[in-house]
């Protein structure tokens, strides 16, 4: 977006944040990645690896009306869409085959009205299999195209490392590879039973992406069963007030979605992944319907002192998600009374910020339970 809002840019290695002091970088162009500048790290290191990048301070509000605006072309195409960021969604366009062709034309299409109407390039993945279209559409970025049939799947996934896997990050990587896996189809070939007992649910998880195994539908926040986040992290966390910061964020990140939706919640779930890769999730039912911060997050803090009392090793993932969704306008009890003192205060705490980050940006105002996983950029 700074390349095209400013053609002086374009063809420079530019860096949107990170250019004052203890500043993390957002994101770089790829002229600046080739020299080994990525998301998250300190501007400092980015400057060491090309002094000659070009440092601009970020303009999330901006980036987020852009957003908008590649999201509204998606819904022209079908209502079934599931964002993963700003910039990046899964979209099910079986419905509209009859409309507008085949879904690598519908994919084609979409991305040339982004062309044409935002001068902004898409990278597009189509594929019968969710994960597999999330690999495709990473593949040849900027601007890149790949479809995979559905007779095609395992011949596409077998070569690619297995870095490529979701949920497989540097640590993961290298447990696998002391395993003697690099590739999808060494994973593939292994197994059920021995990845499980190597990795647990985890490695049953891997094995079965890279077997081209994903029932995982696309769905909209609207149609969703629950609404979730997660962080996994570059160093396994030990910190108590890190992870307390981290749980604060993601809930934060999980209650705006449900009032965004127009949904409610009943149930708050943990997630947790020890350094060992063993997983677990804990879950507590909430005495009422909710969309406030509050409340989730009081609820997934509770979850994670009885976990850390469990479970006290370090941490490589943390999730909160929220479960039991009804519409906010559903027919229900009204209240003469909070349920809890200082519940009205906290649900204009809560208008109040999603008013500012609709404005000024998601990255502008945060919890102070958040302040310290925020300020590392992570």
């Amino acid at each position: 977006v700074e390349q095209r809002d400013r053609p002086e840019l374009r063809g420079r290695p530019v860096v949107v944040g990170g250019s004052q002091g203890r500043g993390v970088v957002s994101a770089a162009s790829y002229e600046a990645r080739r020299y080994g500048i990525h998301s998250a790290m300190p501007g400092s290191r980015a400057a060491q690896l090309c002094p000659e990048a070009v440092f601009v301070r970020g303009r999330i509000d901006h980036y987020a009306e852009v957003g908008r605006q590649v999201r509204e072309i998606f819904h022209r195409y079908t209502p079934v869409v599931q964002p993963l960021s700003l910039d990046e969604a899964f979209l099910d366009v079986k419905g509209s085959i009859r409309l507008f062709g085949p879904a690598a034309s519908i994919g084609r299409q979409i991305k040339k009205a982004i062309r044409d109407e935002l001068q902004l390039n898409a990278s597009v993945g189509v594929a019968p299999v969710k994960f597999v279209a999330k690999i495709a559409s990473d593949l040849n970025k900027p601007d890149g195209f790949v479809e995979v049939q559905p007779g095609e799947v395992q011949t596409f996934l077998d070569p690619l490392p297995i870095s490529r896997l979701w949920g497989v990050g540097r640590v993961g990587e290298k447990r696998l590879t002391r395993l003697g896996l690099s590739t999808m189809k060494d994973l593939r070939m292994q197994s059920k039973d021995e990845m499980s007992k190597w990795l647990g649910s985890w490695g049953v998880h891997l094995w079965k992406l890279a077997s081209g195994i994903d029932s995982r539908s696309v769905v909209s926040d609207r149609k969703a069963k629950q609404i979730s986040h997660e962080r996994t992290f570059h160093d396994d966390i030990s910190d108590e007030e890190i992870l307390r910061a981290v749980v604060s964020f993601l809930c934060e990140s999980v209650a705006r979605r449900l009032r965004n939706g127009g949904r409610q919640c009943r149930c708050v779930s943990l997630k947790y992944r020890r350094e060992d890769f063993k997983t677990f999730a804990r879950s507590a039912t909430l005495p009422y319907e909710t969309d406030s911060t509050d409340a989730v997050f009081r609820t997934a803090i509770g979850l994670l002192e009885k976990m850390r009392q469990r479970e006290p090793r370090p941490v490589r993932l943390v999730g909160v998600s929220v479960g039991s969704l009804t519409s906010k306008h559903a027919a229900r009890q009204p209240m003469l009374f909070d349920l809890e003192e200082g519940d009205s205060e906290r649900r204009v705490v809560d208008g109040v910020v999603d008013q500012l980050q609709d404005k000024l940006g998601s990255k502008t105002i945060h919890r102070g339970t958040s302040h310290r996983w925020v300020r590392r950029g992570d």
